[in-house]
């Protein structure tokens, strides 16, 4: 039996259990540290006698004046960070970066309430966490951790369902999430790079990640900082490229636009299903639902029933929107990146919503890239997804 506690800025991670284990993750932590520490420092393998006394805790080894490697601190104006290790109930940890509440006038111009991430149930909450890493499967829940071949092959339900198994708070990132991140890259001029040619950004083949063994998908985490949220190392990764994310809480049905009540999509409770209650109508800042009209190249955003229908793929810069929406502003659905693309379907059935283009979507990738066009049953190989988790509020809290 082992235990030990580790220290990284601000992650940390504690493990208890066989030796093997216990070695294998501080392992991991250890190399995920010097990937991310200060040019020059080194970190020394973790030495023999850690394994050797059955008490690995730093306080049981009076070493209680240790002190993390480094301070964290706030490396990007915007929003505030963190960084941690959050273990679900199969006592597994996830890497997730947390994100302090901000409101639509902060990140984009709009109005003064908060974003519809930090809403969830009708309570509006001070921070969420999102994984930092696309996900990989272990032992049928999804987890982030450094240098995996992200997950692939999955539906938008099963992988709902691996989410909400992991425990309370922990959700499938929701469209909304996903919203909040890609208006916070904008709004800081750090628009994500990623695994957009075969393990490299077709920007700049110097940007370039690990591939995974007969893949050309690369293991996440390896790229660059400028493959993050807000280009700095302990960002959110893999946003742009490598693989599709799945996302809860946004649809098109028969051509109109709906989305979950707020970040509701996190609830296991919220009926989402495709005949589900909990739907709502997206619409513009009059009440009016909005609706896609697309053909070929040309795709509109109106308000207009009758247009509504079509199927359309075309560079977010090409796309027209004929009504004020701060909800499309909202979910990101505009022109964030303009070379980005948008498909959509928005002919009769049921279509959801995967983001960020894959490993070889070239200049059409992006945090704003847009895929409305494939029904919940989907599974591919270039479709992945990622957790998020919040901290239940307690009635003594509301």
């Amino acid at each position: 039996m082992a235990k030990v506690k580790l220290d990284y800025m601000s992650l940390s991670m504690r493990a208890e259990g066989s030796d093997d284990m216990v070695r294998e993750l501080s392992g991991r932590f250890l190399d995920m540290a010097d990937k991310y520490a200060a040019p020059g420092f080194y970190f020394p393998a973790l030495p023999p006698s850690v394994f050797e006394d059955c008490c690995r805790d730093p306080e049981e080894l009076n070493t209680g004046d240790m002190k993390p490697l480094t301070t964290p601190k706030e490396v990007a104006p915007g929003a505030d960070w963190d960084v941690v290790a959050i273990y679900d109930d199969a006592g597994i940890p996830s890497i997730m970066h947390r994100f302090r509440r901000m409101s639509n006038k902060e990140l984009f111009g709009g109005s003064d309430k908060p974003h519809p991430a930090f809403i969830i149930g009708g309570e509006v909450y001070d921070e969420i966490y999102i994984s930092v890493y696309p996900n990989v499967m272990i032992n049928g829940k999804p987890y982030s951790l450094p240098f995996q071949k992200p997950a692939g092959n999955i539906t938008l339900d099963d992988f709902s369902k691996a989410c909400f198994s992991k425990g309370e708070g922990w959700h499938p990132m929701t469209a909304a999430e996903w919203g909040f991140l890609a208006n916070l890259s904008l709004k800081l001029g750090t628009l994500p790079h990623g695994n957009t040619d075969y393990g490299a950004w077709h920007g700049d083949h110097k940007e370039h990640g690990q591939k995974a063994p007969n893949s050309n998908r690369t293991l996440t985490g390896t790229g660059p900082e400028t493959w993050t949220h807000d280009h700095t190392k302990t960002g959110v990764h893999d946003l742009c490229g490598n693989i599709w994310e799945v996302l809860a809480g946004l649809r098109i049905k028969n051509g109109v636009l709906m989305v979950a009540a707020n970040n509701d999509a996190a609830l296991p409770e919220t009926d989402l299903t495709q005949c589900g209650d909990d739907w709502k109508l997206l619409t513009d800042d009059k009440g009016a639902p909005v609706y896609v009209s697309a053909s070929g190249s040309e795709i509109v955003f109106t308000t207009d029933n009758d247009e509504a229908g079509g199927v359309g793929s075309s560079e977010w810069g090409k796309v027209k929107t004929e009504c004020k929406s701060e909800m499309l502003k909202e979910y990101a659905l505009f022109a964030g990146e303009e070379e980005a693309y948008c498909y959509i379907d928005a002919t009769e059935g049921e279509y959801i919503p995967f983001r960020g283009g894959y490993w070889d979507g070239g200049v059409s990738a992006g945090v704003f890239n847009l895929g409305l066009d494939l029904p919940r049953s989907n599974s591919w190989a270039y479709g992945g997804g990622r957790s998020a988790f919040f901290k239940k509020k307690q009635k003594a809290e509301r």
